[in-house]
Parts: structure tokens; sequence; C-alpha cells
């Protein structure tokens, strides 16, 4: 039987693959604005913090054990645990690491996570190189430019079509990251490039598992692994990003090259990156903060709830229409059981999802007083609330950004809170504390040794 082989695909797209390589290896250190060198700091100090918290955590151990069957090289650090690996799997189990509460930054545009993968590369290749934090910075916010320019150019579609963007698009900014580390000309950084285009990792279908955080931990490894690679010679195809049969246009009917393209160099994603107050799927966050909002301002209880009615976006329900969540993973996506710990508790952080939790019988007669309408007018940033009392009342709230959105970004203090919380069990609260502010201050240290001694376990 003959093929249709005819691809609906553009055969002039422009040359991104070489556009963004020649970016990433010429354009000049700290060649930003102050406003985006803060974000840079906060973003990393925001992902330490996310890979040291659940360090002890069984996916952590179960990926750990993995890969200490291959005996490596103790060449890189784990954050949070005393044991060192080889660089690639550094890369790997603090990637998964830092995913693993669902915790980490969003860029909310495309909801990538973008420093899962690319900080996670850095850090371990900057580590064995003895690069400065300088070096580490410099290469975090190109690298994530790469990886959300990238995701904007395909975003919906291609998320709609299984993929997970943080790891379709972060083993691209992993491997720029590395390239730039490496000092790699912009040919051989374009081969990097071409060599993570064929490695995407991460369906949808993974979300409330393990293997979830894995896809931030795999895009880190995969792109570290093509810098080195094309350090020594490896070649790709030049077009890997733009060919009719290259990345992009197989990945999605949707590509916009005007989203590379345009004011490259001029305008930075790291400026508009975004802080989770909240340890879950990100579109669950306008429903928590207005079930938190309702519960402080009217003093609520569990017993004053008779019914949570949630209008929100489409993809509240596809991504987080879980029920019955059976454990602490599937719980954070679960709108109901969100709502249900926001209005018990008065937060949702990493403690609210545990399995204890989603077993709570209190919890769990105030998820099923919560009801889920889809509204397609509402923004995905946004929730509708409505809450009747059992006394007869109805409190109505309408929270149109969530706390930590670009809108109502989370501070440097609520930030430093956020890190001491999730890293005091492993590093006791005085060194979580100067471990922040030595990630705060990272680009002004010669090396990066003072900085990881600090975000690992005393001795």
């Amino acid at each position: 039987m003959a093929r249709n082989t005819t691809v609906n695909a553009d055969p002039n797209a422009p040359a991104v693959t070489e556009m963004l390589a020649r970016f990433v290896a010429t354009h000049p250190s700290r060649g930003w604005s102050e406003g985006v060198e803060r974000e840079a700091h906060r973003t990393f100090a925001n992902w330490a913090g996310c890979a040291v918290g659940p360090a002890r955590h069984e996916t952590v151990d179960a990926a750990l054990a993995g890969v200490m069957e291959l005996q490596p090289a103790p060449q890189a650090s784990l954050l949070g645990r005393p044991e060192k690996v080889d660089i690639a799997n550094a890369a790997l189990v603090n990637g998964i690491s830092s995913h693993t509460f669902d915790f980490d930054d969003t860029h909310l545009r495309t909801i990538i996570h973008p420093a899962g993968p690319v900080a996670s590369a850095a850090l371990a290749l900057g580590e064995h190189l003895g690069a400065s934090g300088r070096d580490v910075i410099d290469a975090l916010v190109l690298g994530i430019e790469v990886s959300c320019r990238v995701g904007n150019a395909v975003y919906p579609h291609h998320y709609d079509r299984g993929w997970h963007i943080t790891g379709s698009t972060g083993m691209l900014g992993s491997a720029a990251a590395c390239a730039r580390l490496l000092g790699l000309d912009a040919q051989r950084t374009q081969m990097a490039l071409g060599i993570a285009a064929s490695q995407p990792v991460g369906l949808r279908e993974q979300f409330g598992t393990m293997t979830k955080p894995l896809h931030p931990g795999a895009a880190a490894k995969a792109g570290l692994m093509s810098a080195l690679m094309a350090r020594h010679g490896f070649t790709a195809s030049k077009r890997a990003l733009e060919a009719p049969r290259g990345l992009m246009q197989v990945f999605s009917d949707k590509t916009d090259w005007s989203e590379i393209t345009e004011k490259l160099g001029e305008t930075w994603e790291i400026a508009i990156n975004t802080y989770k107050p909240f340890a879950c799927g990100i579109v669950i966050h306008p429903s928590i903060d207005a079930c938190v909002q309702l519960r402080n301002q009217h003093g609520l209880k569990p017993a004053d709830v008779a019914k949570v009615v949630v209008r929100a976006h489409p993809l509240v329900q596809e991504l987080t229409g879980k029920k019955t969540p059976k454990d602490g993973l599937e719980s954070k996506f679960s709108v109901y059981h969100s709502c249900a710990v926001a209005l018990l508790h008065g937060r949702a952080g990493e403690h609210e999802y545990t399995d204890g939790v989603v077993n709570d019988p209190t919890v769990l007669a105030l998820r099923s007083r919560v009801e889920l309408v889809v509204d397609p007018s509402i923004h995905e940033a946004s929730v509708d609330i409505t809450l009747t009392t059992t006394d007869g009342r109805e409190l109505k709230i309408f929270v149109e950004h969530a706390i930590g959105s670009v809108e109502r970004p989370m501070s440097d203090a609520q930030l430093k809170d956020k890190f001491v919380d999730q890293s005091e069990p492993l590093l006791g609260r005085e060194q979580a504390g100067r471990a922040f502010d030595s990630c705060m201050a990272l680009a002004t240290q010669a090396t990066l040794a003072e900085t990881i001694r600090l975000l690992r376990p005393a001795a």
C-alpha cells in the first residue's frame, strides 16, 4: 500500500537552530538588566530549595538506587544528600528531586518549569569544571531563554498533544546552558542543540506518578550529554529545530517562529518567571488562593462548609480533575483535594500533599463538598468560587491572578520562608537560611563550593 508522505510543514522556516546557537555562544556575560539578574538569582534559589526539600523522598531514593547500580564516579554533588555521583546522573537526580514536590518555578506563558532541567545540568557541570557563580548564572539565563522561546513557539498545541513541555523543551535549555559553560563556539553549540533535539522527554499521562519528576531530570541529563558529545565533534542536523521533519514541526501544528526571532537578546523570559506558593499543579493555585482567603476572612471551620462550587477554565478539569486521589502524588493534581486542604489548613504546602492527609477523614469529607464547573469564559489564571455555609450564607470570591503570579509575585522574604521550610528538616534552620542567602549572591562567588556545601547536610 502506498503511503502519503506529504508533510504539512513550512519548508522556509528561519534558521532558528543556528540563531539560538550563535546567541548562546556569543551573548556577553551579564548582558541584561538588573531586573533580569535579580530574577535569575531568585530562580536559582527557588530551584535549590525545591531540590533540597524532597532529597529523602522515596522518589529520589529509588532514582538514586538505580543510578548507584552503575557505580558512578563521584564527580558532582546531590543537593540535600551526602552522596556524589557522575555529572550526568547528578543532573538527573537533582532534576528529579527539584520537581518531586511540584513546588518549582513556572513560566506561565507555557507552564514550563524551566529551572529543573537547566539549573540541574548547569550546577553539576559547573561544579565539575570549577566554574564561577557568574558562569552558572549566565548559563542559567541563556538556557532558560532557549527552552522558553521554543516553548512559546509551539504552545499550546504541543502541550495539547500530550507532551509535558518542561521535559520536551528542557533538554534544549540544558544543552544550551552546558554548551555555554563548556565555552563551545556557535557551530558546536548548534550541534549540541541538534543532538538534544532528538531527545525530548515527557508525557502528560505520567502526571501524578514518580515519572513526572523524571522528565526535568532526564532533560537535564540529555542536554548535558548533548553538549559533551558536541564538544568532542559529534554531529547533528544544522536545522534540527526548524526543518519540516525537525523537532518543532513534528512537535506541533503551530510553529510561531517570531517567538524565537523577535528581540532575541533584548527581552528575557526569565524576567517573567514565577514561583509557587503551593506545592501542586499551577492551574489549581487560583482555587487554593480563593479558598484560603474565604477561610481567613470568614473564620471558616470544616463544619461550616456545606458546598463549594469552583467555576474554572477547562484546563483545571483536564489537568487536576482527580476526585479521589489515592496518594500524595496524585493529590497534587486534584482541585478537590487542594480546595479541601486550603479550607482546612489555610495553606497548601508539601505537608498538605502526603499520603496521610489524602486519607484524613476531615479532608475526605470536605473534598466531597467541592464541585467543579467548567467555564471556558474564565481565564486559566482565574477562578470564581461560591461557598455555601451550613447556615445558608453564600460567600463569593473571584481571583483574577493567584499569589505567586507575575501580577502578584512572591517577595524575596516569602521565597526565603519557602526555601527554609523545605530545607530545614535536612539542613537545619540556620544553615538553610545561609544557603538561601548564598544562592541569592551566587554571581559574586569565585567558585560554587561554598553554596554547594551549604545545600548539603553537614558532615
